[in-house]
């Protein structure tokens, strides 16, 4: 008798440690997306925050991504009750104002919010120089295979997912892939 349960206690206990194990040399950051190098989904959305000075837009204007075409475009989902988009608001701002005359457009998509949170949210943060969109029923966030929030996507000049970032960016990290994307001749992925 105890054989048999010493037998099943093995049999049971090898897969569940095999498994624990594959875990643990996983990246936990590391989600597979199968966006980049594919086309941007494309959208229409409506500008609830206009963002500061020369990168301002008119609160209700319709922000669509195929208007872009020839301009490196930074989509950030964010949320008001989002602690991580706290950590990469300065930079995200102070990139969007840096890159603005390079042909970089910057959007904050409000994700799973409602307006007003995210109006009080950026003025709590001190203001956002890039405009912000509303994504009604998250229906482009679903489009772009969003996990949550933080989350930053760079399309290319024509159109193309180059580059998909889970969590807080930083401003460093999006000046090397800005800087790789811009030196890439039109027309190139």
């Amino acid at each position: 008798m105890n054989w048999k349960r010493a037998t099943l206690a093995v049999g049971v206990s090898l897969p569940i440690i095999g498994l624990l194990a594959f875990g643990l040399t996983r990246d936990p950051k590391a989600i597979d997306s199968p966006l980049p190098g594919k086309p941007a989904p494309p959208f229409a959305l409506e500008v609830f925050a206009p963002g500061e000075g020369r990168l301002a837009l008119q609160v209700g204007d319709t922000v669509r991504l195929g208007d872009h075409a020839g301009q490196v475009v930074v989509l950030n989902f964010w949320a008001s009750w989002c602690l991580q988009c706290r950590d990469e608001h300065r930079d995200l701002s102070s990139a969007a104002e840096a890159y603005y005359d390079k042909g970089v457009r910057f959007y904050g998509l409000l994700y799973n919010d409602q307006e007003a949170f995210g109006l009080r949210w950026i003025q709590e943060m001190g203001g956002q120089s890039y405009p912000s969109l509303l994504d009604p029923r998250t229906r482009t966030a679903i489009d772009y295979g969003l996990y949550g929030v933080p989350e930053t996507f760079l399309v290319t000049r024509d159109g193309r997912v180059a580059y998909k970032h889970i969590g807080p960016i930083t401003e460093r990290l999006l000046s090397q892939k800005l800087d790789s994307l811009l030196a890439l001749p039109s027309g190139t992925p």
